[in-house]
């Protein structure tokens, strides 16, 4: 089966660019969103704009939500004007980070509609939803993949973990966990290396070929750290609340986590600092502040 009719619900940094592959793609997009100027951009480009959720979910029968936080996504997904009273709809695919926790509990919402939940949250930023190289970390029943991977697969590369709703959120939290740990020691470092009188450029470049390359020293410092641009796409306050369902659904599960909660405390401090809306490698800053130093190449500051 493969469905040409979709829906998709939050078109903001992430939302945008999926749902434009997807209209790049060939298929019949009908879109909401609480931001009419993303709605506008998304008509431009030949969807269809519905007026709610409930809406969207009674035009299609495959509804993509790419939502911001987990009280949002139970908003849209089981609200009065939620997608699961729609007529249409058959699967809800949540591209979101929401914990396996709100995951189960959605799932077992929409299946007293007759909906079934598919858990697809995706990790690669902005920049790989603009280009489709996303890695799409999907759990549902085998009948509900085969339908959906398709779809998914405009995104990026497509990895199946399992059937019961929650556990690739699991895999994406435990991911978003290590991005952000890999910030701070990194931020850590590199001000040791300043502070000692060394480029941090000249630093990264070793790094990067050597045992501790991580994802931070090869994609944010060169890209928004090393410049001074601080905009890496990612807001502080998302970095927090995905490292905070980290631990919270660690701890659920006997599992000891010391130093994610070192790390929960650090983008607390980042957000206190600069703010939910800073690019989470604003990191760094706590850190150079904290030094007296900036980690910044030679050639741009």
């Amino acid at each position: 089966m493969t469905d040409r009719k979709l829906g998709f619900v939050g078109l903001g940094r992430m939302g945008g660019p999926m749902s434009g592959r997807l209209i790049d793609a060939g298929y019949d997009l009908t879109v909401y969103d609480t931001n009419r100027s993303a709605v506008d951009a998304a008509v431009a480009r030949g969807a269809r704009a519905a007026g709610s959720p409930r809406e969207v979910a009674d035009a299609v029968p495959v509804v993509l939500t790419s939502l911001p936080t987990p009280d949002v996504v139970e908003k849209v997904a089981l609200g009065p004007d939620g997608l699961g009273g729609g007529s249409v709809i058959e699967i809800m695919l949540d591209l979101s980070t929401t914990g396996p926790g709100t995951a189960k509990r959605v799932a077992e919402g929409l299946s007293g509609h007759g909906v079934q939940w598919v858990d697809s949250p995706v990790s690669g930023g902005v920049t790989g939803a603009e280009k489709g190289t996303l890695a799409v970390m999907t759990s549902c029943p085998r009948s509900a993949y085969e339908r959906v991977e398709p779809i998914v697969s405009t995104f990026g590369k497509v990895f199946f973990v399992g059937e019961e709703p929650g556990l690739a959120q699991v895999v994406k939290l435990g991911n978003n966990m290590l991005a952000a740990a890999a910030l701070v020691l990194s931020s850590e470092a590199l001000a040791m290396g300043v502070k000692a009188g060394i480029d941090p450029q000249v630093m990264v470049d070793i790094i990067n070929v050597s045992s501790g390359r991580n994802s931070a020293t090869q994609d944010k410092f060169p890209r928004a750290i090393l410049p001074g641009t601080f905009d890496f796409g990612f807001t502080t306050a998302l970095s927090y609340k995905d490292v905070r369902l980290c631990v919270e659904e660690a701890e659920a599960m006997g599992v000891p986590m010391l130093g994610g909660a070192l790390i929960r405390q650090f983008l607390a401090i980042t957000k206190a600092k600069f703010g939910p809306d800073s690019d989470f490698t604003s990191i760094a800053k706590v850190v150079e502040e904290w030094a007296g130093v900036e980690i910044r190449s030679k050639s741009t500051g």
